[in-house]
């Protein structure tokens, strides 16, 4: 048995982690993981059987065996611990799908606690974000206890993690299926999940699924989150790697970097805003069709009933950017609506508008401010609340140097109510602004506000100090106080009244110049300014208290030493060397008095090496430092000067940014002529378009003309060929019947010389046949000797192309007799008797054969069926 223990121990590790006893694999788990912690670091050898081979985490963290399993879990977690981000990368797509469906629903508390533990180190040693989509899956399980599992993991995940670095957006999307679901156990984990994330995001996650829970649940909810609003702000208990490799580098920080993790520690409890949570959605696409119609109708109820409806689809947290520029256009032109129901909806769908935009309203600004600050007249409460709403909502889209403008125009409105409502504005845009203002702008701010000081109007009065009290509280009483000269105590004490009272977002903090910054700069400047530089060494040098003394006996020195100790002072100083006996710059340290001889050397070193010239250095030098305050003067000037430099920087920062405003009001205007333009060629190019598709109809409609034309032409060519062949054919019959030609008379009349009313009535009878056949003008199949092919007058021969009607054609063109064109008119020439020596017997011959053709008729009518008349 030993031996073959020997032998199941050294077989390789994923046939170990893979074998059918469950005991060999439990071993393996055990042996792996007593390997990561002795690892001394990822690179180890051990680790790398795991990173080739990611699939040995699956096999092993769904073992069907209880005891192997949890020994997984304690492998998978020794794993993450000690191989690094690499190992994590590798592993969590395979490993954390078959965790969360066996392992965290687990009825062992060992696996279950380690099953999360390895989710939150993967979440450590990279981010949250493929973790979760890992996890989320488990939610559409059909197990609820796997379901409840899942929900109490995301719990937790969020508990350590907190929704900086978790996004909460995909769990809040599946918190509606999990309030629904129908078993309790699930449904409490939901709470405990929703109650979690209300700690982290507050009110901002309600819009995402507030509206799909029943009554009793939103009940329950609120109650518990008003025990969370008594917890305060939560803080992340834990960190990721990249955290914590940071907190590490810059933990032994001194003054700046404990203040910079004070003012992190004062960013985070501000809340997450709801449209960071929310995804835009499209609402033109569901804006009704007619709407325009509707917001320019002449009945104040069709206008309500399209800024409601505007507003029902515009009521989202976020909305997708789009063309806006018609229906921002329409709500201005409605706050000039004499039915203040419009004005109102109206107001409250640019504060809707400007809330889902955010920033993309910025640009609708100059369309809607104006217009709503015109409307402020109005006293009825409903209306300026919902005017001020909209004013709000697009200063939170902009920012106060873009709202100042229109402000200050509306503050000198000749109406109190527009002037009051515009002071209440810029009260409200004061506290909420978390910019500074420009030093111009606040200028102008005050400027307006002890205008308003001076008005008859008590509301109007308080107004104006609450505006000075507000600048006060945001750039300081120091800075404030060039501001409020002139004005009486009264007035100060009120402003100082507002001041005290008043809660705004930005303050100026004037930043500190750090202190070795200043230490440096000085002695740079020793070698191009020597008249620092003379100050600045003795002061560095007059540090220790023992060279005090000897600066201060060295004062009598050049009193009774004349001028021999000057002249070796500047030999020592041109040389470079601090000591002021000794010439040479060898032994500096041997003389005890170094500070104060470096004034004498620069007016030496700046008149020359004389001894004259060096004399009378000396007793400016011994002057100097005969006055203790020197040091100290020195460096007040230092200051001084860099203070000049730093206001004349900020000066000629001033001056950039005027200059960057007037480009930018001279840019805005170019876009605006730019628009103008693009509008009007856009006109012309609609109008040119629909010139254009006009004269592609006129076009269209001739060519379907010329085609009709052509068709008839084509028609009429045929007929002319057939009535050819007609007369060649009978022509040919008549002269085998030994029949003349028929020829035409001077009415234009065809005449038969032989006259034989046979061969005429077959002739008369084939062409009108075939033409009947040919235009399908015949109603019904007729017999050939149809007596109603006899006469041109009939209905039957007097079609379009009849031979009958081209004879009378013939006969008006050539001859404008009326008794021709009568006779031709009555009765085709060919079946009439013929005036001649055979006169009588052509008469008779034609009596037989109307006699025939009417027995012929007679018959056919029997045959088909005719009752005669």
């Amino acid at each position: 048995m030993a031996d073959q223990e020997e032998d199941l121990s050294s077989l390789p590790l994923p046939d170990r982690f893979s074998h059918k006893n469950w005991k060999v694999r439990k071993q393996a788990y055990e042996d792996v993981a007593k390997q990561f912690a002795k690892s001394p670091d990822e690179s180890d050898p051990c680790f790398r059987p795991f990173l080739n081979d990611p699939g040995l985490w699956k096999s092993a963290v769904s073992d069907s065996n209880v005891a192997a399993q949890q020994e997984a879990i304690t492998s998978l977690c020794e794993f993450l611990k000690y191989g690094g981000r690499d190992g994590a990368l590798r592993t969590r797509g395979v490993a954390i799908s078959p965790m969360v469906e066996k392992c965290l629903s687990s009825t062992r508390p060992a696996i279950k606690q380690n099953s999360l533990e390895a989710l939150l180190l993967y979440i450590e040693l990279d981010t949250s974000g493929p973790v979760i989509e890992e996890v989320l899956p488990g939610l559409g399980n059909k197990v609820p206890k796997n379901v409840a599992a899942t929900l109490n993991a995301l719990t937790q995940i969020i508990h350590n993690y907190g929704c900086k670095i978790v996004d909460p957006k995909p769990i809040l999307k599946a918190l509606p299926k999990a309030f629904g679901a129908a078993d309790k156990n699930v449904r409490a984990e939901a709470t405990a999940l929703a109650v979690e994330l209300y700690r982290w995001l507050r009110e901002a996650m309600k819009p995402m699924f507030w509206g799909d829970l029943k009554p009793t649940q939103q009940t329950d909810l609120e109650a518990q989150f008003e025990k969370v609003k008594a917890e305060g702000n939560p803080k992340q208990e834990r960190l990721l790697r990249s955290q914590q490799e940071a907190a590490e580098s810059g933990g032994g920080g001194g003054g700046e970097d404990g203040e910079e993790g004070e003012e992190e520690e004062a960013d985070e409890p501000v809340e997450i805003d709801a449209f960071a949570l929310a995804e835009p959605e499209d609402v033109l696409k569901k804006l009704a069709p007619n709407f325009h119609e509707q917001l320019a109708s002449s009945k104040w109820k069709d206008r309500k009933e399209a800024v409601e409806g505007l507003y029902a689809i515009i009521n989202v947290p976020r909305i997708k950017d789009g063309d806006f520029n018609e229906i921002i256009r329409g709500l201005a032109k409605c706050m000039k609506d004499a039915n203040v129901a419009v004005v109102t909806q109206a107001a409250q769908c640019i504060d809707l508008l400007a809330k889902g935009l955010r920033q993309a309203f910025g640009k609708h600004r100059t369309t809607v401010m104006q217009p709503i600050m015109e409307r402020l007249k109005e006293k009825k409460a409903a209306v300026a609340d919902a005017l001020g709403g909209a004013l709000d909502s697009t200063f939170e889209a902009t920012s106060l140097s873009d709202c100042l403008e229109d402000i200050f125009a509306f503050l000198v409105n000749k109406n109190p109510q527009v002037k009051e409502g515009t002071m209440k504005f810029l009260i409200r845009c004061l506290r909420t602004t978390r910019d500074v203002p420009a030093k111009p702008e606040i200028a102008q701010i005050c400027e307006a506000g002890k205008k308003l000081l001076s008005e008859s109007s008590p509301a109007l009065r308080d107004g104006g100090a609450e505006i000075l009290g507000t600048v006060m509280k945001i750039i300081g009483e120091r800075a404030m106080t060039p501001n409020l000269e002139g004005l009486d105590d009264i007035r100060k004490n009120k402003i100082k009244e507002f001041f005290e009272a008043a809660e705004v977002k930005a303050k100026e903090k004037p930043k500190p110049v750090p202190k070795p910054a200043p230490a440096a700069a000085p002695k740079k400047v020793v070698g191009g300014k020597k008249p620092a530089a003379g100050v600045k060494k003795p002061a560095a040098a007059a540090a220790p208290p023992a060279e005090a003394k000897p600066a201060g006996s060295k004062l009598g020195l050049p009193k009774t030493g004349g001028l021999k100790a000057p002249q070796k002072r500047a030999v020592g100083a041109s040389s470079g060397a601090s000591s002021p006996r000794q010439s040479g710059p060898i032994m500096p340290e041997e003389d005890p008095l170094p500070p104060t001889p470096p004034a004498q050397p620069k007016a030496a070193a700046s008149r020359g090496l004389t001894g004259r010239s060096l004399a009378k250095p000396a007793a400016a030098p011994a002057r100097m430092p005969s006055e203790s305050p020197p040091p100290s003067s020195g460096l007040t000037a230092i200051e001084r000067a860099e203070l000049e430099e730093l206001r004349t920087a900020n000066d000629r920062l001033i001056r950039h940014i005027d200059d960057l405003r007037q480009e930018r009001s001279k840019f805005t205007s170019e876009i605006q002529e730019l628009k103008n333009q693009n509008a009007s060629l856009i006109e012309d190019h609609t109008r040119d378009v629909l010139s254009i598709k006009a004269k592609e109809t006129q076009l269209v409609r001739a060519r379907s003309d010329a085609e009709a034309a052509e068709q008839i032409n084509d028609r009429l060519r045929r007929e002319l060929e057939r009535l050819k062949k007609a007369l060649s054919r009978a022509e040919h019959l008549n002269a085998s019947a030994g029949i003349t030609s028929p020829t035409l008379d001077d009415a234009g009349i065809y005449r038969d010389s032989m006259a034989a009313p046979s061969a005429r009535n077959r002739m008369s009878f084939a062409s009108t046949m075939s033409e009947e056949k040919e235009n399908g003008d015949a109603p019904y199949p007729r017999n050939k000797f149809s007596p109603e092919l006899r006469y041109a007058g009939s209905t039957g021969s007097s079609g379009r192309g009849s031979p009958a009607r081209g004879f009378r054609n013939l006969a008006q063109h050539d001859d404008g007799s009326d008794s021709t064109l009568t006779s031709a008119r009555e009765r085709p020439v060919s079946s009439l008797p013929q005036s001649g020596s055979n006169g009588a017997e052509s008469w008779r011959r034609a009596a037989e054969v109307t006699s025939q053709l009417k027995a012929r008729i007679e018959q056919m009518k029997a045959k088909q069926g005719f009752a005669r008349p």
